[in-house]
């Protein structure tokens, strides 16, 4: 068995589970061990029954006192029931439904028991606790994994398919390691063999740690050895010069006066521009900070030379919002702009499509501006002079370079709302040139913001309405979707690198049950969900609502972290705010305070005033507005992976976007800067990666584009 054997060839795996497994991306072994758990249960910490805490899972060994009877209630429903102790108490346990459990259970026998204990009085209560037999010869998992499923897929049966996976291929060259030795010793990684071991079933906290690192580092080195090619491959490309870089025409149909910021980042794109080299730059600014216009100002210099320009936003939603704001600047100057979406009418997208194509000039579309609909096979232009992507994080480079080969010598120009350090910058992205926006228009008014715990829940709801009352909305950010994550006690992101467990971590608010809860106890206010795990055009519809003003409270997952201007939104309550970075959290901080109305935002954590690094990071965001100043901040207290992280918070990624399952998470700066400086130095010595295959391959699979073109 090796990484490449189809699953089908588990025992237990025919043709309906291959199915299931296909649905969650998995279609061979390799892909099933790199599927990782999303935390962990800590069986390892006993707890006696007089030392365990309301509402939440522990682990007990107790001896059985009474032989389990069964109790028949009504018809299909049936009780099992026994006592059993430890030294501290007497507990009695219930079974629902499971009778087949009174054959294996024994009186006198000693087991393990996982979950939560009631107190009544001075009694103690399980319901259908997790149990095995418990002996001192018998080795039992410390930390029992949790993964993400699907339907068709049980906790069980991935659990056993991934022992299986793992027994075999026990041998190194049965998983397709993508690291030379070399740059393993170098930086004291473990082996691959090993670190899937133990990211599935970790015998401790510190094999977990050691585990987490070389997989994490697997992720920055293929990231940073991808960024490097398609660097070289961009050093190299031509485009058609645009020398006539005069913008005031522009400018003064402007009704503000540009920045000093925004002045360097025109005048660097505009030298780029002018030269034969093509143009591969970011430019890189704090939410409200002005990117837009600049790149407006890219596209006219295209179109005064006679090219034309498109631009590639993430979602529909931002895509006709840029329309709305660029087609107004551009109309009075006679430049033609369009908007194409998947969700236009075929015969609208063929005169979309005709007109992009169209050889005279009166027909001709000038600026196209749109979504993933920009990269469709009919999409060709008769003239491409610039590509444009928004929210770049977003798209990856594959998608990147899609868009910018529909025109043989386009200029290429991204932008993103994460106000990244130059240093980190410049790694991420490596094969860019980077323009940095670090002023903000006069006038952009500060949202004041406060930190506060669970007691403030009460003056928050009437906050809440209060805003209402007086005409404003409000933005509720949850960490998670639904209760399916109250299970995981130990998440990734509480071990730290030297495998010790961060000890303040409260329950998980989740935007589902969160939303009911709130419509209960506010039933005057009309409030919705969203998540990312919605279909995008039932996101579309939840967000315009709410924009419309239709909707008093949007609960949200964070990915309303980049998303359509409403400048009605007076409120950002933030739950669990420990839970994200800092940067993060100033994005989202940066959805309101877009109008006139005084705006707010309350970061709501049990963590406020432990004295804990939650806390610190929690008062730099009470007492910082600078997004430059916080993302530096973030990234000593934090680490780089907020800056390279996907879609959203619940981990889930967009199709064709880069996919990081662990590196999202990692707290390490130096680990991110040596990958990075060993991609860079392995690319310059082995350009073509000849003797790198599983590296190419996985590079491959990173970026969805073919390493066999850097030949």
């Amino acid at each position: 068995m090796n990484s490449r054997t189809p699953v089908t060839a588990l025992s237990g795996v025919g043709k309906v589970k291959a199915e299931a497994y296909s649905r969650m991306g998995i279609n061979n072994v390799g892909e099933l061990l790199c599927h990782y758990p999303r935390g962990y249960e800590d069986r390892a910490d006993v707890r006696l029954l007089s030392e365990c805490e309301a509402g939440r899972k522990h682990s007990l060994v107790l001896v059985v006192a009474t032989e389990p009877r069964v109790q028949m209630i009504r018809r299909g429903m049936s009780l099992l029931k026994f006592k059993a102790y430890d030294d501290s108490a007497t507990c009695e346990v219930t079974f629902f439904n499971q009778n087949y459990l009174k054959s294996s259970i024994v009186c006198g026998g000693e087991y393990r028991f996982w979950g939560a204990v009631e107190q009544k009085g001075n009694k103690y209560f399980m319901s259908s606790p997790e149990i095995e037999p418990f002996s001192p010869d018998r080795e039992l998992l410390p930390l029992v994994p949790i993964y993400p499923l699907t339907e068709g897929i049980s906790r069980k049966q991935i659990t056993k398919d991934i022992t299986s996976a793992l027994a075999g291929t026990t041998a190194e060259g049965d998983v397709r390691d993508i690291l030379p030795d070399a740059l393993r010793q170098k930086n004291k990684l473990c082996t691959l063999a090993f670190a899937l071991r133990n990211i599935h079933f970790p015998s401790d906290f510190v094999s977990l740690a050691a585990a987490r690192k070389r997989l994490i580092y697997d992720e920055f080195f293929t990231f940073a050895t991808g960024l490097a090619i398609e660097g070289r491959k961009n050093r190299r490309r031509i485009a058609v010069p645009c020398p006539d870089t005069d913008i005031s025409p522009l400018t003064a149909r402007l009704p503000y006066t540009l920045t000093s910021a925004q002045i360097r980042a025109c005048s660097e794109i505009a030298a780029d521009m002018s030269k034969s080299n093509a143009m591969s730059r970011i430019l890189v600014g704090d939410v409200g900070s002005g990117k837009t216009v600049c790149a407006a100002a890219a596209m006219y210099i295209a179109v005064k030379n006679g090219m034309q320009a498109a631009l590639m936003a993430p979602t529909e939603i931002l895509a006709r919002q840029h329309f709305a704001d660029i087609s107004e600047l551009f109309a009075p100057l006679g430049i033609r702009c369009e908007l194409l979406c998947g969700s236009l009418t075929p015969a609208k997208k063929r005169k979309i499509y005709e007109a992009l194509a169209s050889e005279d000039k009166q027909k001709r579309i000038d600026v196209i501006i749109g979504t993933h609909a920009l990269l469709s096979e009919g999409v060709e232009f008769y003239r491409a002079g610039l590509v444009v992507t928004d929210e770049q994080h977003r798209f990856g480079v594959s998608q990147r370079s899609l868009l910018k080969e529909k025109g043989e010598d386009t200029h290429m120009l991204v932008m993103s709302a994460t106000p990244i350090p130059r240093t980190l910058a410049l790694a991420v992205y490596g094969d860019l040139d980077v323009s940095k926006i670090d002023e903000m228009p006069p006038g952009r008014q500060k949202v004041d913001t406060y930190a506060v715990d669970e007691s403030y829940r009460e003056r928050l709801d009437a906050f809440i309405k209060k805003q209402v009352d007086g005409g404003g909305q409000v933005y509720v950010v949850c960490p998670s979707i639904d209760e399916e994550d109250e299970e995981v006690d130990i998440f990734f992101s509480d071990v730290d690198s030297e495998g010790n467990v961060k000890k303040d971590r409260p329950k998980l608010k989740a935007a589902v049950p969160y939303t009911e809860e709130l419509k209960k106890r506010l039933p005057e206010l009309r409030i919705e969900f969203m998540h990312g795990k919605l279909k995008s055009a039932e996101k579309d519809k939840v967000m315009l609502d709410f924009a419309a003003g239709k909707t008093d409270v949007l609960v949200s997952t964070t990915v309303i972290e980049v998303g359509v201007n409403v400048p009605n939104a007076s409120l950002m309550i933030v739950e669990n705010a420990e839970r994200f970075g800092l940067s993060q959290l100033h994005q989202l901080r940066g959805r309101v305070g877009r109008g006139k109305r005084k705006s707010y935002c309350v970061l709501v954590s049990d963590s406020v005033g432990k004295g804990s690094t939650s806390s610190d990071r929690l008062k730099t965001m009470c007492n910082v507005y600078n997004g430059y100043e916080i993302a530096e901040k973030d990234l000593v207290m934090r680490g780089p992976g907020d800056f390279i992280r996907g879609a959203d918070a619940s981990h889930v990624r967009q199709s064709g976007g880069l996919r990081f399952k662990l590196a999202e998470l990692c707290d390490d700066t130096g680990l991110l800067s040596r990958a990075f400086a060993d991609a860079a130095e392995l690319v310059s010595s082995s350009p073509e990666l000849r003797e790198y295959p599983e590296l190419r391959a996985a590079i491959d699979e990173m970026f969805c584009f073919d390493t066999a073109q850097i030949n």
